[in-house]
């Protein structure tokens, strides 16, 4: 019987979507993308096996820098990922986050965490997270996670991260704390933290996806599109981080897919 999983900050599924591929069934949460809002969201303690989910991270972001409202709309969602949480008593939970942004704290567990790049599987794009895995019994992905990364070589390519801002040229900063023009090849001037923009189906790869993932009947704009994708955590990392949940807990004898 899979175990049961419930995500939370779900956007358009792409840590899900990982879950899924490992053999667990997923159940989201509410998103605003669909009209939800958690802080109106309880769930009965006992039903899941695992939570996991990533809070909008732009308030912890070393980008915030160039933008200090950025976050400021929602604020630090991660209390009610930590409410939850605790209300769901699962065996286990994973929150993603930027590097920068706490762990999460939930009474009852304990709580490690492990910063891992795309890059480091395999992958294009550089895009660095931290993955925190709470459990009674203090179990960690570290291990599991360096399994995966010893079996992937370093790419070739290289990208940037993808942002929702879709822009390929990253944002520089002068010592005066502002922002910087970048220029092309050929000399000629972007605006602050402009650059050339990546196409959609360019973003979709970077991301593990299909460049037809949203397909004809999207109700989303392409600017949406571009925005959930930025948002979203790569599918090659959710699916090394889904394998060592998996493993680690089976390694306690606890619930596995």
């Amino acid at each position: 019987m899979s175990a049961l999983v419930l995500s939370l900050f779900p956007g358009i599924g792409l840590l899900d979507m990982a879950f899924e591929e490992e053999g667990f069934c997923v159940v989201r949460g509410p998103d605003l993308l669909w009209g939800g809002d958690i802080r109106r969201f309880h769930v009965p303690a006992g039903r899941f096996d695992g939570v996991i989910g990533g809070p909008p991270c732009q308030i912890f972001s070393a980008l915030r820098r160039l933008n200090p409202l950025a976050g400021t709309r929602h604020g630090n969602m991660i209390p009610e990922f930590e409410r939850v949480a605790r209300e769901a008593q699962p065996l286990w939970f994973v929150m993603e986050n930027v590097p920068e942004a706490p762990e999460p704290s939930v009474a009852g567990y304990l709580v490690h965490s492990i910063i891992v790049n795309n890059r480091q599987l395999g992958e294009a794009q550089e895009r660095t997270r931290r993955f925190s895995f709470g459990t009674a019994h203090g179990a960690r992905l570290d291990r599991w996670i360096a399994e995966e990364i010893a079996a992937s070589r370093l790419p070739s390519a290289y990208s940037q991260a993808v942002t929702s801002s879709s822009r390929a040229v990253s944002v520089k900063i002068g010592g005066s704390g502002k922002v910087k023009r970048t220029y092309t090849e050929t000399g000629k001037r972007h605006g602050p933290g402009q650059g050339p923009k990546a196409s959609l189906g360019d973003m979709l790869e970077l991301q593990g996806l299909p460049r037809d993932f949203f397909g004809d009947d999207s109700p989303f704009s392409v600017a949406s599109q571009r925005k959930m994708l930025g948002n979203g955590v790569p599918l090659p990392m959710g699916r090394a981080v889904a394998k060592a949940v998996t493993r680690a807990s089976a390694q306690e004898g606890r619930v596995a897919a």
